[in-house]
């Protein structure tokens, strides 16, 4: 799996300064983007190739906070990570309950058609509300991490934290989903506007 922060020079750290990251990918893309280097090598056109497409994929990770944390995650854990990837994590257990009744009153809203439009509306803004909750207690945590990092502490508890609190946000934007649907709204409008992750 190829390290992101390494493309960069960077540390595993999630704080970063976003000018200096946008800098350094500007930097990087000129000196790697294909068309300075059409006059060379076959072999030497191809490598200019792979490493800007490694460049873009790696400032895509590492530009914004949360997807920072979700590819921290899965570099410590030594998994891949696809940008295509439908993969989502199970739900936490103590959300599991919640979400069944959800379920159970998108279903009762259906039936009763637009009679229960506002009690689904009231419970996707809930739930839109913690959706970004999860985001600021993950982003909050960013500089914990980094500390940990600067004294070679024991990381693992935190990286679970993550792990978990990722999967609550994956589970809460599936739901949102769902409800959005069944109001005729359509997928992924309250998420920050994120194209919708659908459970397959």
């Amino acid at each position: 799996m190829n390290d992101y922060f390494a493309v960069f020079d960077l540390p595993r750290k999630l704080r970063l300064d976003p000018d200096a990251l946008k800098a350094r990918f500007y930097e990087l893309s000129r000196r790697h983007h294909p068309d300075f280097h059409q006059g060379a090598s076959t072999a030497a056109q191809e490598t200019a190739l792979t490493t800007s497409a490694l460049v873009n994929r790696a400032y895509r990770a590492l530009r914004e906070p949360l997807a920072r944390v979700e590819y921290l995650v899965a570099l410590e854990e030594g998994r891949e990570v696809r940008e295509d990837s439908r993969e989502r994590p199970r739900a936490p257990r103590e959300l599991l309950e919640e979400m069944l009744e959800v379920q159970e009153a998108i279903e009762e809203a259906r039936a009763e058609g637009a009679a229960g439009a506002p009690r689904l509306r009231a419970e996707r803004e809930r739930l839109r509300a913690r959706y970004q909750e999860e985001a600021r207690a993950i982003e909050a945590r960013g500089a914990e991490w980094d500390a940990a990092v600067d004294a070679g502490g024991d990381r693992a508890p935190l990286l679970a934290w993550f792990k978990q609190r990722l999967a609550t946000r994956a589970y809460l934007r599936t739901v949102i989903d769902d409800l959005s649907d069944a109001l005729g709204e359509g997928a992924g409008e309250g998420t920050e506007g994120n194209v919708a992750h659908r459970r397959h």
